[in-house]
């Protein structure tokens, strides 16, 4: 028998692409290693159709790139799988995890490198992830302001995104979560490099960057408002439509993702993995 070949289909200019002719459920090869490597730290986010994969192979495929591990403050693990959590939106439910631009675990010391996302149960319709380049949007700045936020660094953390969690709870079950996480909090250089490609990359997301080193946070919010919109513009992004069998692998170094909330009825269910690995240079 023939194999059939791996085909690299970018998604937009910009980010994200689509693998093909790859099967999960086996161990990768050397040479497909290598291609999807490459893919993922060239265009940020990889994805794969049709992949019946068990929780074993899709640990499998996880560690292949590096250590796992999971969020501080993970719930819902899948029974018998420390690494692996259930992300799910039950029908009925009015808001979704992940509703806001954001990038995984950025008020982290040392953040994690990727995430990997497998789909159990898809909506009817709906229910689809969005990406955006942070070195795309890094690169349409002026050289006036790429050359300002060289020299800037900025304050991460999860302490209000712990109050979206609390009211989700109070919206989506009637009541506060059982208990309170003490929330983290990390600075990061607003600039950083990529570690494979040496690309430049704009590291700040909505949900968890307040404010830059020695900056209040009324100073700070002008210019962070300002590259918010920036890189959150269209040309910088892409969309992924979730099918049976898909999986979205994404870098947590230079992008960003949402999950958008636009399903009422049905649920939505996805295994996900952390990965850990160098962090921008």
């Amino acid at each position: 028998m023939i194999a059939s070949p791996v085909i690299v289909k970018p998604l937009t200019t910009a980010v994200g692409a689509e693998i093909l002719g790859v099967d999960l459920r086996r161990p990768l090869d050397d040479d497909t290693y290598d291609l999807i490597r490459r893919t993922y730290d060239e265009r940020g986010v990889v994805f794969f159709r049709d992949q019946d994969v068990s929780s074993e192979q899709c640990l499998a495929f996880g560690r292949r790139f590096g250590p796992l591990t999971v969020s501080t403050i993970a719930k819902h693990l899948v029974d018998g799988y420390g690494d692996l959590q259930l992300m799910r939106k039950a029908e009925g439910a009015k808001v979704v995890n992940g509703g806001e631009w954001h990038t995984d675990q950025s008020f982290r010391a040392h953040p994690t490198m990727g995430t990997v996302l497998v789909a159990r149960q898809i909506p009817p319709a709906g229910g689809d992830t969005c990406f955006a380049s942070m070195t795309a949007a890094f690169d349409a700045l002026s050289e006036g302001l790429k050359e300002t936020l060289r020299g800037l660094r900025a304050v991460h953390t999860n302490e209000f995104r712990e109050q979206q969690i609390a009211r989700r709870a109070e919206i989506n079950a009637g009541k506060p979560p059982d208990q309170w996480v003490q929330p983290d909090e990390a600075t990061h250089p607003v600039v950083g490099r990529h570690p494979e490609t040496g690309r430049e990359v704009l590291y700040v997301n909505p949900t968890y960057t307040v404010r830059f080193e020695g900056w209040t946070m009324a100073e700070s919010a002008p210019l962070l408002r300002t590259l918010f919109e920036h890189a959150s513009r269209p040309e910088f992004a892409c969309r992924f439509r979730w099918a049976d069998g898909s999986i979205a692998f994404w870098d947590n170094r230079q992008t960003w993702h949402y999950a958008v909330n636009d399903y009422a009825g049905g649920t939505r269910a996805h295994h996900r993995m952390m990965v850990e690995g160098p962090f921008l240079r």
